[in-house]
């Protein structure tokens, strides 16, 4: 028996992989062709530049075929990026799978999916919460459960108060898409990640999802999935042609057509895009257009009425900003049918999405500090992170620097070059949600001034930047940091540490 299972899997994997070996990627055009002029997306690009800091990717499809695509450097094209709740849409669509597949409904009460883990006393609006009430966030909660991977569970969630209807009260809930996920592992025996994956993932190409789990193994659905910028751009492209793939229907066209219709009322702002409605962990947006998003700036916008797509990856605080740009500069630039041919604006256009980048750390090569200071070790005094010491090595050969923080519990090395990303592998922290260990990381660095050394760091497969200064005076050391972005402060307290003799 155990023969034959190691037999059926090695089957799956190969056909999986024989899947994902024939997906091509999306086609390529020049705009024009696509009735989009190449001066306004260069106008929009300029205006993402200028206007938004912490832009990572852009990749925007009309009519099927990629217009525009580019990435600032040190983020590239092949490397996964964190989506936050943008990971809510992928889960939906699993659900999707699982109501096709005849193994669920959306009628169905949650807690029959998980009998063991209902209070003894269950009220009357938990027992009728239904899937339905958490794709479309009205499960009737009025504070949101923790969705923490190490509280997050099926007992948690059913285990808060359900003082609203469910139904009645759209309410973000994080922890909600985590039932959907286990909802889809009890009935599949698979987590989200590994039953999208013949699925979802193979068709389109999606070559190397990764998706953080709980604590008891469970996808967290809510967030935690990382892929690629043109997978983003994939997944839109496959709801605005109604779940159809290179001529096979993956997701039918009816679960389409409610996922990304509004359900529920979410405000009344016209202005805002976050006030349009709701459908199965999408959001409606003006225009006639919808979305799946994520924390600090990951978008997957699907333009019906444009025939597009706009896939996004960033660091930003502003999400609306972002969206208000494209309405401003996209929406105009759409025509109906084919323009002129303008080789050179396409060229220029390109020239333009190449040099796309992070600003660097702003100052000069060197001071009269460094030789003071580089490769010698600075003990800290105690603080909340645990650091014991800084060193900052310094590689002649290749003007690199390389900041190392050790601690009793982990080590950051931190490397970084002069007006040049320098790239490495380390832990990073950026507060709540923000806990990533041996990601990759780029840097540059400079000083600032005579004594001040500064380091811009970017953790290039998630949304995080982190400016760190390092002041020198005498034989003491001051760090500061502070990070784009962050669920909470964006500060740390600063770190203090005396020259090591």
């Amino acid at each position: 028996m155990r023969l034959l299972t190691t037999a059926i899997l090695i089957l799956q994997t190969t056909r999986l992989f024989t899947i994902a070996q024939e997906a091509t990627p999306l086609p390529r055009s020049n705009p024009e062709t696509q009735g989009v002029s190449s001066r306004s997306l260069i106008d929009l690009v300029e205006a993402l530049d200028s206007k938004i800091p912490g832009m990572h990717s852009l990749m925007i499809v009309r009519n099927g075929h990629v217009i525009t695509e580019g990435w600032w450097a040190p983020y590239r094209a092949e490397d996964n990026h964190v989506l936050y709740s943008l990971s809510k849409s992928f889960t939906s669509t699993a659900v999707g799978f699982a109501v096709s597949e005849e193994r669920l409904s959306i009628d169905d009460p949650v807690g029959l999916f998980f009998p063991d883990a209902m209070p003894d006393e269950a009220s009357y609006n938990l027992k009728s919460m239904r899937v339905r009430d958490i794709l479309t966030m009205t499960t009737g909660h009025q504070q949101e459960p923790s969705a923490a991977a190490e509280i997050v569970s099926t007992e948690s969630f059913l285990s808060q108060e359900v003082p609203h209807p469910p139904g009645t009260h759209f309410k973000y809930n994080t922890a909600a898409t985590f039932m959907q996920s286990a909802i889809v592992q009890k009935l599949t025996g698979k987590t989200v990640l590994d039953y999208l994956g013949p699925r979802l993932f193979a068709p389109l190409g999606i070559e190397k999802p990764e998706w953080d789990t709980n604590f008891q193994g469970i996808s967290l659905g809510g967030y935690g999935l990382r892929v690629r910028t043109e997978d983003i751009a994939k997944l839109g492209q496959l709801y605005l042609q109604n779940g159809k793939w290179n001529g096979k229907q993956l997701i039918p066209m009816d679960w389409v057509s409610m996922a990304t219709s509004k359900q529920v009322s979410n405000g009344s702002n016209p202005d805002n895009d976050w006030n349009q409605g709701y459908g199965f962990q999408f959001w409606r947006c003006r225009h006639n257009a919808y979305r799946g998003d994520g924390a600090f700036g990951q978008y997957c916008i699907v333009m019906p009425d444009q025939n597009a797509v706009i896939a996004i990856t960033s660091g930003v605080s502003n999400m609306q900003s972002v969206m208000n740009v494209i309405w401003d500069f996209f929406l105009p630039a759409c025509q109906t049918e084919a323009l002129k041919p303008n080789k050179a604006e396409v060229t220029a256009l390109k020239s333009r999405l190449t040099s796309l980048t992070i600003l660097p750390a702003k100052g000069n090569l060197t001071s009269e500090q460094a030789s003071r200071v580089l490769n010698r070790i600075y003990t800290l005094d105690v603080n909340e992170q645990g650091y014991k010491s800084i060193r900052i090595n310094h590689s002649e050969k290749s003007n690199e620097l390389t900041l190392r923080l050790e601690g009793s519990e982990r080590t950051l090395s931190l490397p970084a070059g002069y007006l040049a990303w320098h790239s490495g592998r380390s832990d990073i922290s950026a507060g709540r949600l923000a806990h990533f260990s041996n990601e990759q990381v780029a840097g540059t660095f400079a000083w600032e001034k005579e004594n001040v050394l500064t380091f811009k760091i970017c953790a290039i497969e998630t949304p995080f930047h982190f400016q760190i200064r390092l002041r020198f005076e005498d034989d003491n050391i001051t760090l500061e940091s502070e990070s784009n972005v962050a669920f909470g402060p964006r500060n740390h307290s600063p770190l203090k540490g005396k020259l090591k003799r």
